[in-house]
């Protein structure tokens, strides 16, 4: 896996033609060799388009024994770090296919990119998404200046129907896949980090279904230095990338889950070209749990202020966990690459998360109806400095003997030692205290 010279080049890929007036309406492709100068040019050609994103050294460094610095590409126009692919893939494009216009069919962090730079390069841009989408999402891609279309129950009701209009209308449908340009646009990642960071012994990315942005890295970061390690990073509900390499070409995980909490980390591996790139530059592909992205979440927004989702988290995530003890000490960059999560799943992973760090517990416990037991538990909880969230008294259907009440309380503490405090001052006091187990 040694790159020998800087004008080497790295691998076979498929190219996204420019379009020939042919009876296809989506980018062809034809077989080109990724070269560093391929990158080099999409970053130069974007610059102008995109964020240069900060890649900050992290508080969380002396909390995991090393050196984090994250790269907080959420921080994009759209929230995502689909827009660098995008845009150099739209700038491509023939100016008389840029008159045509662009259809894209998902609700995805690709199809929002769309939306916002063709509208900003003026070429007509058509979304067209489920009944079932987000109402946020389908408002956000019209405040980019897309034309939008609800058709359809399913995805694939809405692929078809923009299949049909490209073809009908000569639009230019786009879905995202390995193509040269596009990965030479995320690939400008790598090349940011590079300068902004000197000395990186590793860098992690998610990884997943759409592993573009770690493929097109991974050959900027290995052309320009070697020895840096690059990983990938994960579900361990749907390990898409892990069979794919296995098996040599790209598989799909029938476990995949479609829930839009995981976005694009879940999903088919969509294509051979960004596979045999990772196979080849890539040293190392680990999964996490569900917990650990959730743990990761809170952690990015308690010590950043950032606010991820799923594929944002999911490379820290992998530090979280303990899955990399090989780079304590060393000197790491996170790609924090997507921030568009919808608020009513925001509340619920923030609350789960809370959980699973132990500073959301629930207890139930039963006392005497007399006057001041009430008072007594409440003064063992101040004691305690724990913070009362909810609590509720049960009556009618408790079973242990006459004139007693139930409580059931759902308080906060501070980490997992103030947790084991309070429960052991509740069991010393009260002995059959039932703590909820998450």
């Amino acid at each position: 896996m040694k790159i020998v010279s800087r004008n080497e080049e790295l691998l076979r890929d498929a190219l996204s033609c420019i379009p020939q007036p042919s009876s296809r309406t989506s980018l062809a492709s034809c077989n080109k060799l990724i070269r560093f100068e391929d990158i080099s040019a999409a970053a130069f050609k974007i610059q102008c388009g995109v964020q240069k994103t900060p890649c900050m050294y992290s508080r969380l460094s002396k909390q995991y024994g090393m050196d984090i610095y994250l790269k907080k590409e959420f921080l994009q126009y759209t929230g995502s770090v689909k827009e660098r692919g995008v845009l150099y893939l739209l700038m491509s494009l023939p100016q008389d296919q840029q008159r045509k216009g662009v259809i894209v069919a998902s609700d995805s962090n690709f199809s929002m990119a769309v939306a916002y730079h063709a509208s900003e390069l003026r070429i007509p841009v058509f979304v067209i998404m489920s009944t079932s989408t987000a109402p946020a999402r389908v408002k956000m891609c019209r405040e980019y200046g897309a034309m939008v279309i609800s058709y359809g129950t399913a995805a694939k009701d809405s692929q078809v129907h923009a299949r049909r209009l490209a073809q009908e209308n000569g639009y230019l449908y786009l879905e995202e896949e390995d193509s040269a340009v596009y990965l030479s646009g995320l690939g400008t990642v790598g090349l940011e980090m590079y300068e902004q960071v000197p000395k990186l012994d590793a860098v992690i990315f998610p990884a997943g279904g759409h592993c573009g942005l770690l493929a097109g890295s991974a050959a900027a970061l290995k052309h320009l230095n070697p020895h840096i390690s690059i990983i990938g990073v994960e579900s361990e509900s749907f390990p898409v990338l892990q069979q794919s390499l296995k098996a040599g070409h790209p598989t799909e995980d029938q476990a995949c889950n479609n829930h839009h909490f995981y976005g694009d980390v879940s999903g088919v591996c969509f294509g051979s070209n960004s596979l045999q790139l990772t196979g080849k530059l890539v040293d190392k592909v680990v999964a996490v749990r569900e917990e650990d992205i959730l743990i990761s979440m809170l952690r990015l927004l308690e010590y950043e202020r950032a606010t991820v989702d799923a594929e944002g988290a999911i490379g820290l995530a992998a530090l979280v966990a303990g899955k990399l003890p090989e780079l304590k000490g060393k000197r790491v960059a996170v790609v924090i690459c997507s921030g568009n999560l919808e608020l009513h799943l925001l509340q619920q992973c923030i609350a789960h998360a809370l959980t699973l760090d132990n500073r959301v517990c629930r207890f139930s416990l039963v006392i005497s109806d007399c006057p001041g037991d009430m008072s007594k538990l409440l003064e063992i909880l101040a004691r305690e400095e724990a913070r009362v969230l909810d609590i509720k008294q049960e009556r009618t259907f408790v079973t242990s003997e006459l004139f007693t009440v139930q409580v059931i309380c759902t308080v906060e503490t501070r980490d997992k030692i103030h947790t084991a405090q309070l429960r052991n001052a509740l069991l010393e006091r009260y002995p059959r205290t039932a703590w909820t187990e998450r």
